[in-house]
């Protein structure tokens, strides 16, 4: 799936779009490099490229124990991805393109996996895209104002990282015995944190939407200002 089509999906779209939605000063930004062959960017790629396997592991075949480990390296590697390009200093635009995109393919392939696999309620599932689709709401309103892409506020990062640990340990869980049992509650406490994490990030970015709004007129307004 490309990056083009990825973008066509509306739930990958809401948070493509909401997390990209700020003017961007070539002097603010951490991107660096325009390469394409980095060792960060080939971790996110294959990232992507597990989704469709992981969805296949999980829904087709139900081979649990595999669908796991496709998960588990979808943690290690987003963790591995960002702290490799600044220690390598291989930060690019390519990468951050792909890695906030693989980032959110996971977390709505795996609730929408764990929804059918009766792993986790509905309500969490809601709750996870509501936030997305709240923030799709201030999208426009930025555009009208030349606007691209607002910085990711860390707790969203944080808000990620919560859940790409937590959906494993939720996998695990559905075993027997007491390693399944503590993979449970670990998963779960993860599970809630990344969910509060993740709509308090989202309130924060709406505030910085509403004081970006404020500093900055639409279009149509400053013209009847200078009209007047």
């Amino acid at each position: 799936m490309t990056a083009a089509q990825s973008r066509g999906v509306p739930w990958v779209r809401t948070a493509y779009a909401a997390e990209r939605a700020v003017r961007v000063d070539p002097q603010d930004t951490e991107v660096q490099t325009n390469r394409v062959f980095t060792i960060p960017n080939l971790l996110s790629l294959l990232r992507l490229l597990g989704v469709p396997l992981f969805l296949w592991l999980i829904l087709v075949e139900e081979a649990d124990l595999w669908a796991l480990g496709v998960l588990a390296f979808a943690g290690i590697s987003d963790y591995l991805d960002g702290k490799l390009a600044r220690r390598w200093n291989q930060v690019s635009r390519l990468g951050e393109l792909l890695d906030p995109l693989a980032d959110r393919l996971y977390i709505f392939s795996t609730i929408i996996a764990f929804v059918l696999r009766d792993i986790i309620p509905l309500w969490f599932a809601i709750l996870l895209v509501a936030r997305d689709v709240f923030l799709l709401a201030l999208v426009p309103l930025l555009r009208r104002r030349g606007l691209i892409s607002l910085p990711v506020h860390f707790l969203g990062k944080a808000a990620t990282f919560c859940l790409l640990y937590a959906f494993p340990l939720l996998l695990l869980g559905i075993g027997d015995g007491t390693l399944a049992m503590l993979a449970q509650v670990f998963g779960w406490a993860f599970a809630v944190w990344g969910v509060a994490l993740y709509w308090w990030a989202g309130i924060l970015y709406a505030e910085q939407v509403r004081r970006v709004l404020r500093d900055n007129p639409a279009a149509e307004e400053q013209e009847a200002e200078h009209d007047q």
